[in-house]
């Protein structure tokens, strides 16, 4: 009971801050949340946290929240799904709460102007980590289908310009498939 206790302050404390501390969207909370529960607390192994990415990137909603949810889940089950909930949901609660009362006053100003537009090109920079990040373990995985699945996922969404949902579906299904058969070839 004490280790749950103890699993859940840490984790609504990672998430609190990981979710106070990034800019730029949901991407880049997934290097953070990587960096924190696997190399730091070593709670997810790194193929078990790109799935769980890849789950809450082909839910509906922010993948920074439903990313929360489902290492949240991993962790604790329904409490640890909420715990995170919450934290991740606070921070930006917050802030959005305090520029929306001083919104006239940001909305002209040079300076916020010129410090959100250098913001930018640092989320630049962690998504472009993050993709290499996810790129290499796929890569260094060796697996021939998956590297293909890759390469074919980029270069329908760049190339052809693809929407992302077909994408995620397609893959989706490709994955329960496989899933499927090799399901079938390990039955006795």
């Amino acid at each position: 009971m004490k280790r749950k206790r103890e699993v859940l302050l840490t984790l609504f404390l990672s998430t609190l801050y990981l979710s106070a501390f990034t800019f730029g969207g949901g991407y880049v909370i997934v290097t953070l949340m990587k960096k924190k529960f696997v190399d730091q607390y070593h709670w997810i192994e790194e193929n078990e946290m790109l799935d769980l990415i890849a789950i809450a990137q082909s839910s509906p909603g922010a993948i920074a929240v439903n990313g929360a949810i489902v290492v949240g889940y991993k962790l604790a089950g329904l409490p640890g799904a909420f715990t995170a909930i919450i934290a991740t949901v606070i921070p930006p609660f917050v802030i959005i709460s305090l520029i929306s009362v001083f919104y006239s006053a940001f909305r002209d100003n040079r300076i916020v102007s010129q410090l959100l537009e250098g913001m930018q090109v640092g989320v630049g920079a962690v998504i472009a980590s993050v993709v290499y990040e996810m790129g290499a373990g796929i890569v260094h995985g060796k697996n021939p289908v998956s590297i293909t699945i890759m390469v074919l996922a980029f270069l329908a969404a760049c190339i052809l310009e693809i929407n992302v949902v077909y994408i995620v579906l397609a893959c989706g299904l490709f994955g329960a498939v496989q899933s499927l058969m090799k399901k079938r070839r390990n039955r006795p």
